[in-house]
């Protein structure tokens, strides 16, 4: 499996802990149906999910007018999975993290996701080079 489709899966498993508060063992099962779960994936869900006080505090000083909790389930999503990857991975470009985001925002999100996703995230990444 790619980067790319672990990167989907792990933005569905998110939104589904997310709207639902499922174990992130049965989400990750979930998404992955009858085949193997990829380490990938359960890197980006398990990651995201123990460093998300952190995340969180990365983003919510880019929300101009927006709380956290009033952004779209799935644009949340996203903005945690980039932002952890952004933050955490090391082996990962934080170019590369913005740019699936907004991959990510424009297959998932609504006609306004992937600007709105864009403009937090380039924000996150001046924040984390400071």
């Amino acid at each position: 499996m790619n980067r790319r489709a672990a990167r989907e899966k792990a933005l569905q498993a998110l939104f589904q802990i997310d709207v639902s508060e499922i174990d992130p063992v049965e989400a990750i099962k979930h998404v992955f149906e009858e085949i193997t779960p990829d380490l990938f994936t359960e890197r980006l869900v398990f990651g995201t999910l123990e460093n998300q006080s952190r995340i969180d505090e990365y983003i919510k000083p880019q929300l101009v007018n927006w709380t956290l909790e009033r952004i779209a389930n799935v644009d949340r999503a996203i903005l945690r999975l980039a932002v952890y990857e952004m933050a955490f991975e090391e082996d990962i470009p934080v170019n590369v993290s913005i740019d699936e985001g907004i991959e990510l925002a424009k297959s998932y999100g609504d006609d306004h996701s992937a600007k709105f996703v864009n403009g937090v995230l380039s924000n996150v990444k001046k924040a984390l080079e400071k």
